[in-house]
């Protein structure tokens, strides 16, 4: 039988008491962010989620990584006033952290903001050249995969803004992200990818991951193409608080293996959930395992 595994695409939804958080610095406290993690990682595995992550609970997906970039500020949006630069390890510590608290049957998913949608979500007050930002971001990050693959199962870099524009350097940014890493790839892209399908099938990575789900139209395009690579296959959305049922996502993901066939590799939600109500995240969750042991066993 093939060996199809269930996934999350990043983020989850963990409320943070900012209040107590507030109280610990200003009392000379280290927080602990550990029972947060805690919360999503409880979560995905009670669900039955095979590829866990660590929900992205400690920020927003493009400050997670700026905040702690030489050259960036948080002033509402991140503003980059010098070189970007790397420092130390970003999310890693929480992915050892992870790793300590999964049962040993289960995988951990490494998660990277891409240096393209981080060039387009920053304003920039050094540089004046977007092509170089992105790739004095695409360099620092590959410190950090270099540090993640270390700990972790796969790497999947998530670059909402291809879908919107996708720059004639996509791939070469990509290639540098990955430099000298050797562990499984992922590149996640939601939106509407149907206009860019070609330069996705040239990029340097083993899974694309997109919205199915939202998107069902993107089954037709791809049969259009000779899909060498494998699927994650958005299966429940993201976008919406309906809890789609178990017949409807084995319905859906019978019609993603009418398309992909063996090259599906991964199901999962769409996108990640943080912007779901916790309960409904996590039924989400629980239905896309049940449906997947379904067809798959």
């Amino acid at each position: 039988m093939q060996n199809v595994k269930t996934s999350v695409i990043g983020s989850y939804p963990v409320k943070v008491n900012n209040l107590e958080l507030m109280n610990g610095y200003f009392n000379q406290k280290k927080s602990s962010w550990k029972k947060y993690i805690d919360m999503a990682v409880n979560d995905q595995v009670k669900a039955g989620i095979d590829i866990i992550s660590d929900g992205q609970t400690r920020d927003p997906f493009v400050n997670i990584f700026t905040r702690k970039l030489d050259g960036c500020r948080i002033r509402g949006r991140t503003e980059v006033i010098d070189k970007v630069r790397y420092i130390e390890p970003i999310t890693v510590n929480d992915q050892v952290y992870v790793k300590k608290i999964i049962p040993k049957n289960k995988e951990i998913v490494g998660l990277i903001t891409g240096p393209y949608t981080l060039m387009k979500s920053c304003v920039d007050l050094f540089y004046d050249n977007k092509k170089e930002l992105a790739f004095d971001f695409a360099k620092a990050l590959n410190h950090e995969a270099k540090n993640l693959e270390k700990y972790v199962d796969l790497i999947s870099i998530d670059e909402p803004f291809y879908s919107v524009e996708t720059p004639e350097y996509a791939k070469e940014l990509i290639q540098m992200v990955f430099k000298n890493v050797s562990c499984n790839k992922r590149l996640h892209v939601c939106g509407d990818v149907s206009k860019i399908i070609p330069k996705l099938l040239e990029m340097p990575v083993q899974i694309l991951s997109h919205e199915f789900k939202a998107s069902p139209h993107l089954f037709d395009k791809f049969k259009e193409y000779d899909v060498s690579k494998n699927i994650c296959l958005g299966s429940v959305r993201s976008d919406k608080t309906t809890i789609e049922t178990v017949d409807e996502i084995t319905k859906h993901i019978n019609c993603g293996i009418d398309v992909f066939g063996e090259k599906i590799s991964q199901i999962s939600p769409d996108c990640g959930l943080r912007h779901q109500p916790r309960n409904i995240a996590y039924q989400k969750l629980k239905n896309l395992v049940i449906a997947g042991e379904k067809i798959y066993g």
